[in-house]
C-alpha cells in the first residue's frame, strides 16, 4: 500500500491467510469467536486490537472465515461499535498531540507542515464517511 504523503512504501506487515474458509484446525465454534468479540470489546479493546489478540491468544486467523461476519459487524451486532470509525480515531488523536507539541516548540516547521498533512486526511476522511453514511451529515469536525 502507499503511503498518502510519502514516496516510498513500506514493506512491514502481516500477510493475511491465503484461505477464506474456516481452518479444519480451528476447535473454537463462530458462536464461541463472537462471544469472544464480544467479550474483548467490553473490555475496551478497538477492533483492530481484537482481531491482533484473537490471532495470537486464540488461533483465529481470520473472524470472518469463522464467523461470516467482520469484527466490527459483530460490534454493531451488540451495539458496541465505536462512535466514529477507528482509523478517523486514530488521526484525530495524532493531530492533538501535534498541536499539544506546538503549543511547547511554536518554532517546530516541520511539525507544522506534517500537522497540516494530517488534516487534510482528516478532512478527506470525514467526507468519505459522510458520503457512505457512516457518519451524520451535520457531524462537525473541530480541527484547531
Amino acid at each position: 500500500m502507499a503511503r498518502m504523503h510519502a514516496r516510498k512504501r513500506g514493506k512491514s506487515n502481516s500477510t493475511r491467510p491465503i484461505s477464506k474458509i474456516s481452518p479444519a484446525w480451528l476447535k473454537l465454534t463462530p458462536e464461541e469467536v463472537e462471544a469472544l468479540v464480544v467479550k474483548l470489546a467490553k473490555e475496551g479493546h478497538p477492533p483492530s486490537m481484537i482481531g491482533v489478540i484473537l490471532r495470537d491468544q486464540y488461533a483465529v486467523p481470520l473472524v470472518k472465515a469463522v464467523t461470516g461476519k467482520t469484527v466490527l459487524q459483530i460490534l454493531k451486532e451488540n451495539n458496541l461499535a465505536p462512535p466514529i470509525p477507528e482509523d478517523l480515531a486514530n488521526l484525530l488523536e495524532r493531530a492533538r498531540r501535534m498541536r499539544l507539541h506546538l503549543k511547547r516548540f511554536r518554532s517546530d516547521r516541520y511539525n507544522v507542515h506534517r500537522l497540516q498533512l494530517v488534516e487534510s486526511k482528516i478532512r478527506r476522511l470525514v467526507k468519505y464517511y459522510k458520503r457512505e453514511g457512516v457518519l451524520p451529515q451535520n457531524w462537525e469536525l473541530q480541527l484547531a
